[in-house]
């Protein structure tokens, strides 16, 4: 599900960092980042008229590296969620459990 420019604004505006433990957002960012240079390399391969079974592969490899991450960064939030018993409200797990279901 994507959102729009507006949505991505609201939820900036009405919602907490995405973690609080600092160890796990490096974990989630470098998963990232290392998905950002996979990228450019399928960019690099597309320019260079590389075969198609191999931006194939290296597409693939990109969409799992994205979705690690977000897996990563769901588990660590619901981690927080259930050691913060304040912010463990109905509303939280629904949020969670949509989160989850847009990696399906």
């Amino acid at each position: 599900m994507l959102l729009s420019i507006r949505e991505v604004g609201m939820a900036k505006k009405n919602s907490a960092p995405a973690l609080q433990d600092q160890e796990q957002l490096e974990e989630v960012l470098k998963r990232v980042k290392r998905a950002e240079g996979q990228i450019a390399g399928v960019v690099r391969m597309l320019e260079e008229s590389r075969s198609c079974e191999e931006v194939v592969h290296q597409m693939a490899a990109v969409g799992k590296a994205i979705n690690t991450a977000a897996i990563t960064l769901i588990a660590a939030s619901l981690q927080e969620c259930i050691l913060d018993k304040k912010s463990n409200n109905p509303e939280q797990r629904e949020r969670l459990q949509k989160l989850f279901l847009s990696l399906a």
